[in-house]
């Protein structure tokens, strides 16, 4: 079956949501050797992946996936990475406003790869636990509104495509992957993606996968999270329906920045702007705004808001009030606390 897949692909084929999803299913299930991994990767990414094999493939990692089950619905807010920005961890720093203002996070990251900083190192640099059990994390989710789901804990399965994915060097479909094979199944999700066209396509998959509401957004500068330095596209995906839109800082109320402002070398850096952001006390105007526009964003996907703008308005009073540093010594202090229950 692996071999015919690949003579398809060798010819130019695309797969059905079904072949895809089978292929995936082999792959987590270490049927497949990492030399036909390796070339399926590369036969894919030449070609350019189609929104059903995305959507196949999210299929079958979901699952793989070790689940976690939550009494309320989730928001998810997490971008695919490999923008080359070198920023800091936007959705991280939102994330925690978002759950100040009691939306229910469950964010779903890993460690960087190529990034100077993945949403786990960020985390860790800031003291925040990243280990946790789907039954530590509806714990934490019960008395935070927050929880992290480090990837390789929740998807074991991915440990056949890591050497692939490593001696190839180059962006794959596993980097698409992640942001759409949540654990908790994030009835909400407000997506970052680097390129416009992978955004169209992740409107397609999310469609398909009937996601109840998201939000997908890329930079015009290349980011992959909403932009202060000019225009953001954005598609607005519910009740199976995409609407696009665009969106720049001046239409919620924010002063463009600069991204210069908002990049680090190294999670430690990354920590240190989130937390001085979170705490009323940054200085630095570009990474504020920055914060500000994905908290909103991520309070109108969630459906607390009408507007993105509204949402922007309720992240400031957040962080001036101090409930945004208030939740992030609570975040703290729970994790460690659950790391040793």
């Amino acid at each position: 079956m692996f071999q015919e897949i690949l003579k398809e692909l060798v010819l130019g084929k695309t797969l059905s949501e079904k072949e895809a999803e089978v292929v995936m299913n082999d792959i987590m299930d270490g049927k497949v050797n990492s030399n036909q991994i390796s070339a399926y990767l590369a036969l894919l990414s030449l070609r350019g992946e189609t929104a059903d094999e995305l959507t196949g493939s999210v299929r079958g990692m979901r699952a793989h996936a070790l689940p976690l089950k939550y009494k309320h619905p989730l928001l998810d807010i997490v971008g695919t990475g490999g923008d080359g920005m070198a920023t800091f961890n936007l959705s991280t720093a939102a994330a925690v406003v978002l759950s100040s203002l009691g939306v229910n996070v469950a964010k779903h990251g890993n460690r960087s790869v190529s990034s100077t900083s993945g949403a786990a190192d960020a985390l860790e640099a800031l003291g925040i636990s990243i280990q946790s059990t789907p039954a530590s994390a509806a714990a934490l989710l019960d008395q935070t509104h927050m929880c992290f789901l480090f990837a390789p804990l929740y998807h074991a399965s991915m440990r056949y495509a890591i050497e692939p994915r490593k001696s190839l060097g180059f962006r794959t479909i596993f980097n698409q992957l992640g942001p759409l094979t949540n654990p908790a199944g994030a009835a909400y999700q407000l997506l970052g993606v680097y390129s416009r066209e992978l955004a169209k396509r992740y409107a397609e998959v999310l469609v398909k996968l009937n996601t109840k509401r998201a939000l997908v957004v890329t930079g015009s500068d290349g980011m992959d999270e909403l932009t202060i330095t000019g225009k953001t596209d954005a598609y607005l995906i519910e009740n199976n329906q995409i609407h696009s839109f665009v969106l720049t800082p001046e239409d919620v109320g924010l002063t463009r920045g600069t991204i210069e402002e908002l990049r680090v070398h190294n999670p430690q850096e990354s920590a240190k702007i989130i937390e001085t952001v979170l705490t009323g006390v940054s200085r630095n105007a570009s990474a504020v705004n920055a914060v500000l526009l994905n908290a909103g964003a991520g309070l109108f996907t969630a459906g607390r808001t009408n507007s993105i703008a509204e949402g922007v308005r309720e992240a400031r009073e957040a962080i001036q009030s101090g409930r945004a540093a208030k939740q992030l010594g609570l975040l703290r202090a729970k994790t460690k606390v659950m790391l040793h229950v």
